[in-house]
């Protein structure tokens, strides 16, 4: 399909500011992109070294940073050894219309050798049918077709943001297809294609 727009913006990334601190010559492995490499529990080449954040070269967000941190201190001084689930994240662009997701995206799925079922709808949200306008939303939902576990949520349309970040629970925890569907919905929101995808 087609896409008027008034601007595009290619973002092309950030690249980690690692220049100048000397971490070649600590031992530190540096990727082509110079951001730290880490293992699961942030550790670098140089086994008392740890690197979280954007330095990291993983997932450039701020609650990211923040629960890598948090994983870092619990595992290093609380004795509790705490990967962080990077392909768990919720993310969204505040573009118009907005976008969110979590999790997998399909072709990512199938790649892993994920035999995946897809749920998707693309509607009208009840409350412009009295506005008059004509924006649409979409929702697609990621299902493991042996497990029924969802691996992925991605939204585009008003409140997507809001939305993924609420069912971000669910899918963080594990929820399964039917667990989606078990759940009653509220009548008249676009948060009820969620439960009521088929």
């Amino acid at each position: 399909s087609t896409v008027l727009a008034d601007l595009v913006m290619a973002a092309t990334g950030r690249l980690p500011a690692t220049p100048g601190l000397g971490l070649a010559e600590l031992g530190v492995t540096l990727d082509a992109r110079g951001a730290v490499v880490v293992d699961e529990w942030s550790r670098t080449s140089v086994g008392h070294i740890y690197a979280v954040g954007d330095v990291s070269g993983r997932v450039a967000l701020t609650p990211v940073a923040i629960r890598e941190g948090h994983a870092f201190a619990d595992t290093v001084f609380g004795g509790r050894p705490t990967p962080v689930p990077h392909d768990c994240i919720p993310t969204a662009v505040f573009s118009q219309p907005p976008a969110a997701f979590i999790g997998l995206p399909e072709d990512l799925a199938r790649a892993r050798g994920v035999d995946v079922t897809i749920y998707a709808t693309r509607f009208k949200p009840m409350r412009h049918a009295l506005t008059g306008r004509d924006d649409r939303t979409l929702v697609k939902m990621v299902v493991d077709t042996a497990t029924r576990r969802v691996l992925g949520l991605h939204m585009v349309g008003d409140d997507a943001p809001e939305i993924v970040q609420a069912a971000a629970v669910a899918i963080t925890m594990g929820a399964c297809k039917e667990d989606f569907d078990r759940t009653f919905a509220i009548h008249p929101t676009a948060a009820e294609e969620l439960v009521l995808l088929r």
